[in-house]
């Protein structure tokens, strides 16, 4: 007697059962099948550096899959009006907040400016960074200092300004977007490998500390992915990129927002303490 469920699990059940089929990808799935969808409804969201690239992706992410979203942005205005647009035409509330992320301050008025907008806060997304490149011999002190204050102690002071409202709701889902520089390191970027590499070490440590209460803290480390950043390097610097990753492109930035909506969901609530590498195969670890 066959097991329907086993058949399914592995795409071929309506085969056996002669019923018409289709292909996605490299999954053969009945043509009825529905995929699941993340449904963040109810939920609200902070995001740090939400007002462009990977940042702007995870916030239209999070809005169209139901949440409402309080973004941070440094200095650009009319790159944030544009996103409070967006995230308003998808139907969800919204709320913008110019902020420092080096300041410990700043991350205690965006997270008040959401608790006063959505009365919660059920997802924290540390995303805001920033680069400073260069050889160590030729790093200045205040280049290293400046993008671990930005793309680390910010991620803290964020943590920490959610972690009070998480703890009394006993529930929250806390994304670090680290990089695969600080999986396996990047020439020419010191202070960066470093920053990042120190969030994926906040990440473990704060799974850890805030289990018990029913909160989650994973990381997402992308690849190299397809922004204004990227779009200006070297021809030939992207071949070779291209050439050391098994799937043979660059990420889009899409594909970085859609790990962490699944790891904002009710979906990967048993999963904490964890590094996704969304790098098309770059850092195999």
């Amino acid at each position: 007697m066959l097991d329907k469920s086993r058949l399914d699990a592995r795409g071929a059940g309506d085969a056996a059962l002669g019923r018409r089929q289709r292909i996605v990808g490299r999954t053969t799935l009945p043509a009825t099948y529905t995929a699941p969808m993340i449904d963040l409804s109810g939920k609200s969201a902070v995001v740090t550096g939400g007002s462009r690239g990977i940042g702007r992706a995870i916030v239209l992410r999070l809005a169209e899959q139901g949440a409402d979203v309080c973004f941070s942005y440094r200095g650009n205005i009319e790159a944030a009006d544009t996103v409070l647009a967006q995230v308003g035409a998808i139907g969800r509330r919204r709320r913008a907040v110019q902020a420092d992320a080096t300041d410990p301050a700043s991350a205690d008025t965006v997270v008040k400016a959401a608790l006063e907008e959505f009365g919660k806060v059920d997802i924290l997304v540390n995303n805001a960074g920033i680069t400073r490149d260069d050889l160590i011999m030729r790093m200045s002190p205040e280049a290293f200092r400046e993008v671990l204050e930005t793309n680390l102690f910010g991620a803290f002071y964020a943590t920490k300004a959610v972690t009070r409202p998480m703890l009394k709701a006993r529930s929250g889902r806390i994304i670090n977007i680290t990089s695969v520089s600080g999986q396996a390191g990047q020439m020419g970027q010191a202070n960066y490998s470093a920053a990042k590499a120190g969030l994926i070490g906040l990440t473990k440590a704060t799974a850890r500390e805030l289990a018990s209460r029913g909160i989650t803290c994973n990381a997402v480390a992308p690849g190299f992915v397809e922004t204004e950043l990227t779009s200006g390097l070297p021809d030939e610097l992207k071949q070779q990129i291209i050439e050391r990753t098994p799937l043979a492109r660059f990420a889009t930035v899409e594909e970085i927002a859609y790990a962490v909506a699944f790891l904002a969901s009710e979906e990967a609530a048993y999963i904490t303490g964890q590094v996704l590498a969304v790098d098309g195969g770059l850092v195999m670890m």
